[in-house]
């Protein structure tokens, strides 16, 4: 994250030159570089857990006549610009993908890692980020920019669910309980997740989809707890939507027999 170690290496091992166009003076300011077409993601939410490290998928356009060493890139940052935090771990680029040589428009695959065990990595980098384009030019240059899109990253969510009796006599209660716990990244564990709504859901037997139900508060260690009347089989979860820190989540299904 600025923060962590950061490499960037193009996937042929070496960046593209458009014959006949100069290089950048050391020491020359930034310019000459566009980008455009930038996405992360899919447009969704990085959401991370407490181990795995998380590949994220971009992609951009950038038009330059510059030669460059190596790059470019795009990331995750917040404060200053070139003096802020970045999040990542790693970055690999793909070759460039040429549009117009002439007027040197390449398009670019990313693929952009972050590791939750990294050891300066913790809760404080839920939220949102900036998007920044970086290529670093020949001549000791380079030119970064704000790409002005915004990223949210969030902690990730679990949930549990389990309904009972099972199977249960038409009009009779069923007790739904389950659990839902939030990724921890400063002690990489998962913790109970106090004081969520989270949506009870119902998918009746031969159904396609699920209908909120009902909907139950998180007790201070992350468990919830409802009852329901059994109008006819079929399958219970809960589902929390997530909100700016934390990703959206739902439970395996629990299936229940009515008889």
């Amino acid at each position: 994250m600025g923060k962590t170690t950061w490499r960037a290496v193009l996937a042929g091992g070496a960046a593209l030159v458009f014959t006949g166009v100069a290089a950048v003076p050391a020491g020359a300011a930034e310019g000459g570089v566009s980008f455009s077409r930038v996405t992360v993601n899919g447009g969704k939410p990085i959401v991370i857990g407490v181990k795995e490290e998380v590949e994220v998928r971009a992609a951009f356009r950038m038009t330059t006549k510059l030669k460059y060493d190596y790059g470019p890139t795009v990331f995750p940052y917040r404060g200053k610009l070139e003096s802020g935090d970045t999040l990542h771990s790693a970055i690999i680029t793909s070759d460039c993908k040429v549009v117009d040589k002439s007027k040197g428009i390449c398009d670019f695959v990313e693929w952009l890692y972050i590791d939750p065990q990294s050891y300066d990595f913790g809760n404080e980098d839920a939220g949102s980020w900036r998007t920044a384009a970086r290529v670093f030019l020949a001549g000791d240059a380079h030119d970064t920019d704000d790409e002005n899109l915004p990223l949210q990253v969030k902690r990730a969510t679990r949930v549990t669910v389990n309904a009972s009796p099972e199977p249960v006599t038409k009009g009779k209660t069923i007790t739904v309980t389950g659990r839902i716990t939030r990724a921890n990244w400063d002690t990489h564990t998962y913790q109970g997740y106090a004081g969520r709504t989270v949506s009870l859901q119902f998918k009746a037997a031969g159904a396609s989809s699920y209908t909120t139900v009902t909907k139950a508060t998180s007790s201070r260690t992350g468990a919830l707890r409802t009852t329901v009347k059994a109008t006819g089989p079929g399958t219970w979860r809960w589902t929390y939507y997530g909100n700016a820190t934390s990703g959206a989540k739902s439970s395996a299904g629990d299936h229940v027999a009515v008889r």
